[in-house]
């Protein structure tokens, strides 16, 4: 069984930065593509980017340029460092690990105040 734990989230003015981890138990990390999506309030849930097993990254149009996401297999860990962020970039992100079982994290609160 696989757990996946966010951390990082708060509350952040327009402009400013915020770096999200997620640390995965189990031994399967290296092995598993690795997302970030998120969702705002009343709104579908939305891919804000991936990272394959060998590293090839997509993001999403609206945050190119802004966000970077990576990975550590060294320590189970994908971040996604968060720049200029915008009011629109407020949600709830998670954390996901793609493969024949997905997981998910249980979220965390990003808000960002104009």
């Amino acid at each position: 069984q696989v757990q996946l734990m966010e951390s990082g989230g708060g509350l952040v003015q327009a402009g400013g930065s915020l770096r999200l981890s997620c640390a995965a138990s189990g031994s399967v990390f290296s092995l598993r593509a690795l997302a970030w999506y998120r969702q705002a309030p009343g709104s579908q849930r939305e891919l804000v980017a991936d990272i394959t097993t060998g590293g090839r990254i997509n993001y999403a149009d609206s945050v190119k340029d802004r966000f970077t996401i990576s990975r550590d297999n060294a320590k189970n860990t994908v971040y996604l460092q968060m720049n200029s962020l915008k009011p629109e970039d407020t949600g709830v992100y998670y954390c996901n690990m793609r493969g024949f079982t997905e997981y998910w994290g249980q979220g965390t609160q990003v808000t960002v105040s104009s």
